[in-house]
């Protein structure tokens, strides 16, 4: 209890740290004086042979040398990091002090006071201030040694935020290793009251300053309600101290069960500072509750997401369908825990297999199809996988809406992407072919007199999918880095996993047949300011953590765009959720390419990409 009674009271003491420096340092200058006649005259004479006015002199000796350590800034030195620097800069102020002085009580022909006491009495005072100092430290240190024995994870955190969220977040995580020192907000109402026995200390453009005083080691954001804007600028305020930042869960976590009495590393989402699209969620609810859902890829990220989304509003069955059997087995057994009221079918499947599809649509009737299957890494697909790029993206997407329109689904969603858009890669070239596919199969089935309404959902880079720059980064971040860039002015449009298929749900409550459906994501980000910030949220700085730029890889935009020059858009009942109806008058040309990618199981690259680009008007292989 000792230690932790020592660590409060160092902790009240820090605001007025550089008033008790000065005091100390001009208690040490005296008693020094007074050492320093002991040295020179001894024990019997150290008292008596002094003058009538050595108090005067030691006095005025006093106010000298605080008044040269205020000039040169001693007070602010830190003296749990007093080292060689200290040092120098001690030695520097007590000998301009101590030549000062002597020369003052020379000129004021004080000769009473021995010359040996004035040339020695610097040196004293150096050799005690600097003594008080590594004591000091020396202390310090075996504090926090003590601390951190008993708790190995000890760490003083400052929170922003002084709301309920940090009074439930200080009660949840005393006990863990953390031990909060102090508060900061910007409601004036706020300063100086104390919530949780903890004091609200300043505003949040504060922290740094704060963050110094109290040696602090983690940086906490505590505001799960204020809006993405006001957390981005939270974030940047704390980034700025160059401490590791966390923060509580967001207002939608903890809709979803995440609680306050936890804390979590900043993730990309955070950085967006974009709003959230607001839903319908009672649309979607009576879209998708009771009915039979198949998700083709269901074990990827965008597949396994919407799995999550689709099974909280309760369909009678939910279709796994999945080529690797692993991410089956892991989307499966999270679903058995988190919904377990939630039947699944789990298949091992390819979407390139008509039979299997026809046979799996016939037997269990899926009233909503989301096609998530799809190669989607742009450099991999780009070169030696081309032909596979095609047959997955372009045929599996035509034989999985054949099969669910022959099975009379009500809806098929395709999952396409920005890099659809006047693509320069094969990637987003058999993407926007396969667009131009659900396009046909929708008029097709309208004028045969079908229900099936095929649509597709196109958006930009999901943060932290798999294949994207996020993970990483992380994992470059981790090792000490370099973080790899491509190119210093590329940038992305991003989304979350989550609203990227909320964004897909409520397209198939809302869509008709032909329809893409895009979402308004704001201004792009560059990339390697995202790397950036990831760097500083990790309490690191560019120098320790550097960017490396890599060059564009083959097939790769500087930038993206949602919608391409022709396409016409409208809007929906929802702000930032618009529909660009697409001119595609190729069918004949799409079919035929359809035609030759299932009559054969291989190709060359150069074949590939010609016969894209004669069907996808708008591709410009290896463009920029």
């Amino acid at each position: 209890m000792i230690w932790n009674a020592l660590d409060d009271l160092l902790t009240r003491l820090r605001p007025h740290r550089e008033a008790l420096v000065l005091a100390c340092d001009a208690v040490v200058v005296a008693i020094c004086w007074h050492i320093t006649y002991l040295f020179r005259l001894g024990f019997e004479r150290w008292h008596s042979a002094r003058p009538g006015y050595d108090a005067w002199v030691m006095l005025a000796l006093v106010a000298l040398y605080a008044a040269v350590f205020l000039l040169l800034r001693v007070p602010k030195g830190m003296w749990r990091f007093s080292g060689f620097g200290e040092v120098q800069r001690l030695t520097l102020a007590c000998g301009i002090a101590g030549l000062i002085g002597a020369t003052g009580v020379l000129m004021a022909q004080l000769v009473e006071v021995p010359r040996a006491v004035l040339a020695l009495h610097p040196v004293v005072t150096l050799m005690g201030l600097a003594m008080l100092r590594i004591g000091y430290r020396m202390v310090y240190e075996h504090l926090r040694s003590r601390l951190n024995g008993r708790d190995l994870d000890h760490r003083r955190a400052l929170v922003m935020g002084a709301g309920d969220a940090a009074r439930l977040l200080i009660a949840g995580i005393q006990h863990q290793g953390w031990r909060v020192v102090g508060l900061l907000d910007d409601d004036p109402a706020r300063l100086g009251s104390r919530v949780g026995n903890v004091p609200v200390l300043g505003p949040l453009d504060s922290a740094g300053r704060w963050a110094l005083r109290h040696d602090i080691t983690h940086l906490i954001v505590a505001m799960p309600s204020a809006t993405p804007a006001e957390r981005r600028r939270a974030l940047d305020l704390a980034s700025a101290t160059r401490l590791p930042v966390v923060t509580v869960p967001s207002a939608a976590e903890l809709r979803e069960g995440r609680t306050l009495t936890s804390v979590r590393d900043i993730e990309p989402e955070d950085l967006l500072g974009r709003e959230p699209v607001q839903l319908d969620e009672g649309g979607i609810s009576e879209a998708l509750s009771g009915k039979v859902v198949l998700i083709t890829g269901a074990g990827g990220s965008i597949g396994s997401e919407l799995c999550r989304q689709v099974a909280r509003y309760g369909p009678r069955r939910l279709v796994l369908y999945e080529l690797s059997e692993f991410a089956l087995y892991r989307i499966e057994q999270e679903l058995g825990e988190q919904f377990a009221h939630v039947p699944l079918v789990r298949l091992v499947g390819d979407v390139r297999d008509a039979e299997h599809l026809r046979e799996t649509f016939t037997r269990l009737r899926p009233q909503l199809v989301f096609h998530a299957a799809a190669y989607k890494h742009v450099p991999l697909m780009e070169d030696d996988n081309a032909f596979s790029a095609l047959r997955n993206n372009l045929l599996g997407t035509f034989r999985a809406a054949q099969a669910a329109c022959e099975a009379g689904a009500e809806r098929f969603v395709l999952i396409s992407t920005d890099k659809a858009v006047n693509p320069t890669n094969v990637m987003g070239a058999t993407k926007r072919a396969a667009e131009m596919v659900v396009s046909r199969l929708a008029a097709q089935v309208a004028d045969n007199g079908g229900h099936t309404r095929c649509m597709a959902v196109r958006f930009g880079n999901v943060l932290g999918s798999s294949g994207s720059v996020i993970p990483k980064f992380k994992e470059q971040i981790a090792r000490g880095g370099p973080v790899t860039v491509t190119h210093p002015d590329i940038t992305r449009f991003f989304m979350t996993i989550p609203e990227a298929a909320r964004l897909v749900v409520q397209a198939a409550a809302i869509g008709e047949g032909g329809q893409v459906f895009v979402l308004d994501m704001g201004e792009p980000v560059r990339i390697v300011d995202l790397a950036r910030d990831l760097i500083r949220m990790s309490g690191h700085t560019p120098e320790q953590i550097p960017i490396a730029y890599s060059g564009l890889r083959p097939g790769e935009k500087l930038y993206e765009e949602l919608l391409a020059d022709a396409d016409a858009t409208l809007p929906t009942r929802f702000e930032r959720l618009r529909i660009a109806r697409l001119d595609d008058q190729r069918s004949d040309d799409v079919q035929a390419l359809i035609d030759w990618a299932a009559a054969r199981s291989t190709a060359p690259d150069d074949e590939v990409r010609a016969r894209l680009a004669r069907v996808v008007s708008e591709y410009r292989p290896g463009g920029r």
